[in-house]
């Protein structure tokens, strides 16, 4: 393997972590009503014999900024988003017109902004240790190569600095994004 090839492997790995924390960011509730708090829900759909993702199973909107409206493509399947929005761990509870599923998203208390504010900043940590993991790899591969004596130790350095750099710019985006959510969260 080459040096630009662990360079390009480490900067591809580190971009997953960084998308992954967004996409967990996306579940973590704020004061205001979005699809992405319940989209991956996993919804127990015994007519169909499997689980599904709510968002493969209904449309999911926003009427106002604390309702979500759910609303299913087949009606048959009502009953079982219902009752999978009940047992998952979002603490809302769904109401049912027949039809259409209505969340009615409450505003947060100061002690559960503090949590979720918590919370977001542990799962920000979680992916800085993964980005950190990385450039660990990526350095270990470097020095391989430079014990096989296929590169220089000059390069090696070089090789570092330059994976050391890509950690620094993913740790700032992760930071940037938790310093977004954080204030989303704290807004009221």
């Amino acid at each position: 393997m080459s040096v630009a090839a662990i360079e390009s492997e480490c900067k591809q790995r580190m971009a997953k972590a960084v998308d992954h924390l967004k996409q967990e960011l996306k579940g973590v509730r704020t004061g205001r009503a979005h699809a992405g708090l319940v989209e991956h829900i996993r919804i127990e759909v015994p007519s169909y014999g499997s689980t599904m993702e709510l968002k493969g199973l209904a449309s999911i909107s926003v009427p106002d900024p604390s309702t979500l409206l759910i609303k299913p493509f087949d009606p048959g399947t009502l009953k079982d988003i219902e009752k999978g929005l009940k047992s998952s761990d979002l603490g809302i509870t769904p109401m049912s017109d027949g039809k259409t599923i209505r969340l009615p998203i409450p505003s947060l208390s100061g002690e559960r902004r503090q949590q979720l504010a918590q919370t977001v900043r542990k799962l920000g940590e979680a992916q800085k240790i993964a980005v950190r993991n990385v450039r660990r790899d990526g350095n270990k591969a470097v020095e391989a190569l430079e014990k096989a004596k296929t590169i220089s130790e000059d390069e090696s350095e070089a090789a570092q600095e330059r994976i050391q750099k890509l950690l620094k710019q993913h740790e700032d985006e992760i930071d940037r994004v938790l310093a977004e959510k954080t204030k989303e969260i704290e807004t009221v």
